[in-house]
């Protein structure tokens, strides 16, 4: 009887320590998720570039003017819009049914006059006329080709002259059409082509020459330049400025790009992408707590000018600590040297 004893209380010890060991292993795989393992960062603000968006198109630096000099007809012009011209190139004429005929009688007083003097001269130097009347005659010579000089100048001011090398915008005046002194028959690019931008003027104390500039759309992509120059004067609200940007297309002066301008620095929170994680169109961040566990969290966040980074707008704040995967161990290193 007292073996049988023995022999059940064994069981009884060996059934009750089964629970026990299985609590054990229970507590081990807890103990596991509470230490999650990865690189750690440090949540801390940083200066980066506030950007502003503002309007902006591809333009040059001025604009040059074809004017008429004289009335007339627009009998030829030989120039479309987007053809290159150089400075000096007859593009066009004008002709003044008028200055033909004033031409040809200013000639003919000319020889008229230069035949008086030689009579003159003849009869003054056989005693028949005395120097006034030698030099009355020399006035009157010189007077008709002074009027006949004048005639064949204006005549001459009928060809239109690109005055700028550059590619023509606009020529938008027929030929046959009537034209008056100043007006604009085309007009050429001059000077080497920008980026104009149209700022608010809240934004005149901010920027500066040497500003950088990123704009859209310019070449085969995006490009970055400099403001080289900000116009001293505010036009219906905006102020404008002229960027030096390489690369430009200039194939469409006055194409609208899209453009942002670096308008001083603030603080933010930056880290690696590899930090964030995309779910469904949310993004997350692994957040570290005190008792050692990790919670997922969250969070808004925007591009960043600096590359491999976003900017964290919302959800997390300076001081907390971040866990990112093992491929995130490198940009936890450049995440750390940039705060």
């Amino acid at each position: 009887m007292r073996a049988k004893v023995l022999v059940l209380s064994a069981l009884g010890l060996s059934v009750l320590g089964l629970p026990l060991a299985g609590c054990g292993s229970s507590e081990e795989v807890a103990q596991e998720s509470k230490a999650p393992s990865g690189p750690k960062l440090v949540l801390q603000t940083s200066d980066t570039a506030d950007w502003q968006d503002v309007s902006a198109e591809i333009a040059t630096v001025d604009q040059a003017q074809v004017l008429a000099r004289i009335p007339g007809i627009l009998t030829s012009l030989s120039v479309h819009e987007g053809d290159m011209v150089r400075k000096g190139q007859t593009i066009g004429r004008i002709v003044d049914s008028q200055l033909g005929p004033q031409a040809a009688a200013a000639q003919a007083q000319m020889v008229q006059a230069q035949s008086e003097l030689k009579r003159v001269k003849y009869l003054h130097d056989n005693g028949v006329y005395a120097d006034a009347r030698l030099e009355q005659a020399q006035a009157a010579a010189s007077a008709s080709r002074a009027q006949y000089a004048a005639a064949t100048a204006v005549a001459g001011q009928g060809a239109v002259v690109a005055p700028a090398t550059g590619r023509v915008l606009r020529a938008d005046v027929p030929a046959g059409a009537p034209v008056a002194p100043g007006m604009a028959i085309a007009v050429i690019t001059a000077g080497p082509t920008i980026v104009r931008l149209e700022m608010p003027e809240s934004l005149g104390d901010k920027v500066h020459p040497g500003s950088l500039v990123k704009a859209s759309g310019i070449g085969s992509g995006d490009a970055t330049g400099r403001i080289i120059k900000v116009y001293p004067s505010v036009t219906a609200g905006q102020v404008t400025a002229d960027v030096d940007m390489p690369g430009i297309d200039n194939k469409l002066i006055g194409r609208r790009v899209a453009a942002k301008v670096e308008t001083g620095s603030r603080k933010a929170l930056l880290v690696p992408k590899s930090y964030v994680t995309d779910r469904y169109g949310i993004d997350y961040v692994t957040l570290a707590g005190k008792d050692g566990t990790a919670t997922q969290v969250p969070v808004q966040t925007a591009p960043s000018s600096e590359p491999g980074k976003v900017e964290i707008l919302s959800g997390v704040s300076a001081g907390d600590t971040l866990i990112g995967t093992n491929g995130a161990a490198g940009g936890a290193a450049n995440g750390a040297a940039g705060q």
